[in-house]
């Protein structure tokens, strides 16, 4: 209902179902053409890099403040959140609007990066879409698994989303790489995200096998 409800807001913002975002004629933050800029302030990659960082220190401060906390909890453990008088509905909601906030931003930086937005990017990313809500959870879970026993701290585990998605990309351009058919991305990259979520299974099963011969 959200998604199709923002189809006819996105359509009235747009003017029309397809825009064209010319570097040469908006000044945008982001762009295709910049990624091999040689001005550091212009360098695609340099910006997007300081906004990750930024973003990370915001969100670690955010979510060390009283209110941040409550929200972990709610995610942790709702019935326990409510039992110490934590507002759970209310911290729902503000989770939402969080992760749609990043989305949107996210969206906002991509449609500036390939030069143009359509209507219907994103429309159905659960069932058919560009897979944005694969990409996410891929980031997630990758992250998590490689990463949950190097990164202790909050912050490096924010970290660790943006390394997961890196590596959830360099995963499927050496798929493409090595010839397979690209008809079979969408399967693959289900493959990929179902090994990643069974990955902390198998390594808590060797550590344990590894503890008990230990002693």
């Amino acid at each position: 209902l959200t998604q199709l409800s923002l189809y006819s807001v996105n359509l009235k913002i747009m003017g029309k179902a397809n825009q064209a975002i010319n570097v040469d004629k908006f000044n945008l933050l982001v762009s295709l053409r910049r990624v091999k800029g040689v001005v550091l302030t212009q360098n695609t990659l340099f910006i997007v890099a300081i906004m990750i960082v930024i973003l990370i220190a915001v969100l670690y401060w955010f979510f060390g403040t009283e209110l941040g906390c409550s929200l972990r909890a709610t995610g942790c453990n709702p019935s326990m959140s409510r039992a110490q008088g934590i507002n759970t509905d209310r911290n729902k909601v503000l989770g939402l609007m969080l992760s749609n906030g990043l989305v949107a931003l996210s969206s906002a930086l991509l449609a500036q990066y390939q030069g143009f937005a359509d209507v219907n990017m994103g429309r159905g990313a659960i069932v058919m879409g560009r897979g944005s809500i694969v990409i996410g959870l891929a980031a997630v879970i990758i992250g998590e698994a490689i990463f949950s026993r190097i990164f202790r701290n909050f912050a490096l585990k924010l970290l660790s989303v943006v390394f997961g998605s890196i590596l959830y990309y360099l995963v499927l351009q050496i798929v493409i790489w090595m010839g397979i058919d690209t008809d079979l991305l969408k399967m693959l990259s289900a493959l990929v995200v179902a090994l990643f979520l069974a990955f902390p299974y198998w390594k808590g099963k060797y550590f344990t096998k590894a503890k008990q011969g230990g002693k």
